[in-house]
């Protein structure tokens, strides 16, 4: 019996399945996994984790099924092993998916979960919301808190505040990556080589968040402490209030998550 099952293994569950190996929190022999890309498969070879000829097989084989197939699909994923899946334990990455969908969708002795990570897992570096609404016993919730902080960090979010939360974690790489870009940019703007550039910005990110998360102290307070009277850093912060910048990222959250309210 394998531990973990995946049913779909794209980026985000690609990511995931790397990363818990990478960690040692279990191995590859524990895991096994199903796609309908052969060439998402294929990538995935040099994990050595053994790969299903089938849906049926996965179920069959594993402690927890994990389900990361696109949110158009579940349903017609799902529903012809609604029989299958009886007694059975499901992790699920699909965005929109939570506790509620799945109770309507699967068999109320299936006990089922909603997790939403983002991509820095790949790293180990992942931030996952874990839905507070769930149906899994006590050791099974433990076993998916140990599993998703394995790869980063996790917060266990209540179910209304799942989407905006989801949003600022599972959307906000992007945001960062376009900060990392534009920093990047006004160094090779003033000579600094490319790779020296986006080696700084990415580090200097990373520092920063660390350096918050860690004191717990607000963010301007922080900022303050680099701006001196009359230096460069202030002339910076000016023209980042000129540009907008806080506004617009808050503008971008906003953005998405009424998205998703649409969809």
């Amino acid at each position: 019996m394998k531990k973990i099952g995946f049913i779909g293994l794209g980026n985000m569950a690609g990511s995931i399945a790397r990363g818990i190996i990478d960690s040692g929190f279990l191995s590859a022999k524990e895991m096994i996994a199903y796609d309908i890309n052969d060439l998402v498969l294929q990538k995935m070879q040099d994990t050595n984790m053994e790969f299903a000829k089938g849906i049926e097989e996965i179920i069959e084989k594993s402690e927890f099924v994990f389900i990361g197939v696109k949110p158009q699909v579940v349903e017609e994923v799902l529903r012809p092993y609604v029989e299958m899946l009886k007694g059975k334990a499901v992790i699920s990455i699909v965005l929109g998916y939570d506790f509620d969908k799945y109770q309507s969708l699967l068999d109320s002795s299936t006990r089922h979960i909603f997790v939403m990570p983002n991509t820095p897992v790949r790293v180990l570096k992942g931030m996952s919301l874990i839905e507070e609404r769930h149906s899994l016993t006590e050791d099974e919730f433990v076993f998916v808190k140990q599993l998703f902080e394995s790869i980063g960090n996790i917060e266990v979010v209540p179910s209304h505040l799942m989407a905006t939360a989801g949003t600022l974690s599972g959307c906000g790489p992007a945001f960062v990556y376009m900060m990392i870009e534009g920093l990047a940019d006004g160094a090779v703007k003033e000579g600094v080589p490319r790779d020296m550039a986006y080696k700084l910005a990415s580090q200097t990110l990373l520092g920063s968040a660390a350096m918050q998360l860690q004191t717990k102290q607000h963010p301007g307070v922080l900022k303050d402490q680099v701006c001196s009277p009359g230096g460069s850093t202030i002339c910076g912060v000016e023209a980042l209030e000129e540009g907008k910048l806080r506004a617009t990222l808050m503008s971008a959250i906003s953005a998405a998550v009424h998205y998703q309210s649409k969809k």
